[in-house]
C-alpha cells in the first residue's frame, strides 16, 4: 500500500548471523550418510590391517627404526628408483586421505582441522607401533605417521570439511557471532 513503509532486504551479513533460509539435510539422509561413513571406516580399517600388518619375513634384515622425522622421507628422494619414491611416499599419503574424508562425516566432534590431525597421529602411531612390536619385516618409521597425517589433511582441505558440515550442520552460532543479550548492555 502507499501509506506502509516497504520492508528492507536483509543484508548480507544478517542473513549469515540467521543462517540459510532454506534447511540442511533431513536426519534420515544424515543418518544414512553417517553409516555409509562407518562403513567406509570399517572398509579402510581392513585395507589399513591388510596393507601395513602383513609379515615380511624377507625385510628382516632391510628393516630399521626410524624415530627421527625426516629421514626415510629424505632417504626416498636420494635414491634414483623414481618409481619406488612415488610409491613409498605417495601411498603413506595415499593411505591417509580416507580418514580426512570419513571422520567428519561420523561425529561433530571428529571435524576440524586439528581434531582430524589428532585422530589420524594418534592412529596412525598406533599402527606404527604394532607394525614394528609385533609384525616380522616391519619396522617403526615416524615419517609414515607424518605422511599419512599429510594425507588426511589433505582429504580433509579438499572434501571431508563440506562433507562434514552437510552432514552435521552448525546448531549454535561460533562465540565471536553470538549476540549479547539488550538486558546486558550498558
Amino acid at each position: 500500500m502507499a501509506g506502509e513503509p516497504a520492508a528492507a532486504e536483509p543484508t548480507v551479513a544478517e542473513s549469515r548471523r540467521r543462517g540459510p533460509d532454506r534447511p540442511g539435510p533431513g536426519r534420515v539422509v544424515r543418518v544414512l550418510v553417517a553409516l555409509l561413513g562407518l562403513a567406509g571406516m570399517v572398509a579402510f580399517a581392513a585395507v589399513l590391517a591388510k596393507l601395513t600388518l602383513g609379515e615380511s619375513p624377507a625385510s628382516v634384515p632391510l628393516t630399521h627404526n626410524n624415530l627421527t622425522p625426516g629421514r626415510s622421507i629424505q632417504a626416498y628422494l636420494q635414491q634414483p628408483a623414481f618409481v619406488e619414491t612415488v610409491k613409498q611416499l605417495g601411498g603413506n599419503v595415499a593411505l591417509g586421505v580416507p580418514f580426512g574424508l570419513l571422520l567428519p562425516l561420523l561425529s561433530r566432534k571428529t571435524r576440524g582441522f586439528v581434531r582430524v590431525a589428532l585422530v589420524t597421529v594418534c592412529t596412525m602411531l598406533l599402527v606404527e607401533l604394532v607394525q614394528g612390536a609385533l609384525v616380522t619385516g616391519r619396522a617403526f618409521d615416524i615419517d609414515d605417521v607424518l605422511l599419512n597425517t599429510t594425507g588426511a589433511l589433505l582429504g580433509y582441505l579438499l572434501v571431508g570439511r563440506r562433507l562434514g558440515r552437510a552432514v552435521h550442520p552448525r546448531t549454535r552460532r561460533r562465540w565471536w557471532r553470538r549476540r549479547v543479550p539488550d538486558t546486558a548492555r550498558p
